[in-house]
Parts: structure tokens; sequence; C-alpha cells
């Protein structure tokens, strides 16, 4: 591989990485539980969120974080062929790394965007009623605001875990 496709793909792993993880992290300790702890006017934040696309920001980062750490894998192992490489431990704690990584992919796309859009669209159907929130609406509301904190922070850790192992990986 040329030395400037892995100068690309070590750039967009690093930075994509950092802002992933920064901001999952942020978002699962401090955002959410202080929207949590607003109430209603929590619901306006989360609108702006979702109007400046941050989940897609989210979800690109996370993609093309995971893509290029894929191909940096490949390139070290040589295609996947180096036994020796593969069994050492800067490639065994790299693909620690990578598997938390992908599972936080995972949790992203499998819990907290389908939490996110519903309270979206739970908010923005009460908006247009003018009116607050029947008990159900906000029971349902409460449900996914707490499976969404709970998704978030497990998120956090296996990034932070993730992160971790790819700053150590080279020294293992």
């Amino acid at each position: 591989m040329p030395s400037g496709t892995l100068y690309l793909l070590r750039l967009l792993h690093i930075v994509l990485g950092v802002f992933w993880v920064g901001a999952v992290t942020f978002i699962a300790f401090f955002l959410v539980p202080s929207l949590r702890a607003v109430g209603p006017a929590g619901g306006a934040v989360m609108e702006q969120l979702i109007a400046r696309r941050m989940p897609l920001w989210l979800m690109g980062a996370a993609i093309l974080t995971v893509l290029s750490g894929f191909g940096l894998y490949w390139h070290d192992s040589a295609g996947f062929s180096s036994s020796t490489w593969l069994a050492s431990g800067p490639a065994r704690t790299f693909g620690f790394g990578a598997v938390m990584a992908v599972i936080a992919v995972v949790v992203g796309m499998a819990v907290n965007s389908p939490a996110a859009s519903r309270l979206g669209a739970l908010g923005a159907g009460i908006k247009a009623a003018g009116r607050p929130p029947s008990p159900d609406e906000l029971a349902e509301i409460q449900r996914l605001q707490q499976r969404l904190a709970r998704a978030s922070v497990l998120q956090a850790v296996l990034l932070l875990l993730a992160a971790a192992a790819m700053a150590v990986a080279r020294y293992t």
C-alpha cells in the first residue's frame, strides 16, 4: 500500500476516532443526563442536534473510523496472511480495540438511533399538537430516554476501551 494511502488511513482513523469517542463520551456522561434533568426543555436541544445532523455525523465518523482501522490492520497483517504478526501482542490488542468499536457501532445502530428517532418523532408530534404530553406519551418518553442513556453509557465505555487499546497496542 502506498505511504500516502497509509497516511490518509491513519489520519482518518485517528481524527475521526477522536471525534467519535469524544462526542459519544460527552453525550453519555454530560448531555443526556443534563437533558433528562431539565425535562421537556431538553426536547428543543435534541431537535437542534438532530437538525444539525449530529446522528449522521456520528455514524459517518464511526463507519469511517472502523473502515480505516480495518485497512490499517489489513496492511500491518500483510492482508491477514502474516500468522506471526496476527499472533503478536499488538495484533491482539488492536483486534480487541476493533471488536469494542464494532460492538459500539452495533449498539448505536440497533439501540441509540431508533430510540433517538422515536424520541424526535414523539416530541415533534407533541409540539405540533401544541399541548403537553399525555401520560402515555410521557411514560414512553421516559422509557426511551432511559434506554438511550443506558445505551450511550455502554457505547462510551466500549469506545473508551477501544481507544485505550489503540493507544497502547504498539507496546504490548
